[in-house]
């Protein structure tokens, strides 16, 4: 436990933002989850919408520098490449 009357307030401080930050990674790995769900279904449009949505959720959490820029970019690249690859498969068909 801090003494010093600025640890205590820094430790206030992170735990309330330890609670947003935990909010933000939730929905992200959320969105990202459904996402992929809905690639795997094969509905290819609602996969599209709901990989715009996790694009969007995913920046939105890079730009709060709640994840790393480039953990944000690779989970986007893998999501598009998953997106297009199963639109590939079902033209095909």
């Amino acid at each position: 436990m801090p003494n010093i009357e600025s640890a205590k307030k820094q430790q206030r401080v992170s735990l309330k933002k330890r609670a947003v930050n935990k909010n933000v990674v939730s929905q992200t790995k959320t969105m990202v989850r459904k996402a992929e769900e809905s690639i795997e279904a094969g509905n290819i449009e609602t996969a599209a919408a709901d990989v715009k949505a996790a694009v969007s959720t995913l920046d939105k959490a890079r730009g709060k520098g709640v994840i790393h820029a480039k953990n944000a970019a690779r989970h986007k690249s893998r999501l598009v490449k998953r997106l297009n690859k199963a639109q590939s498969a079902n033209s095909t068909k």
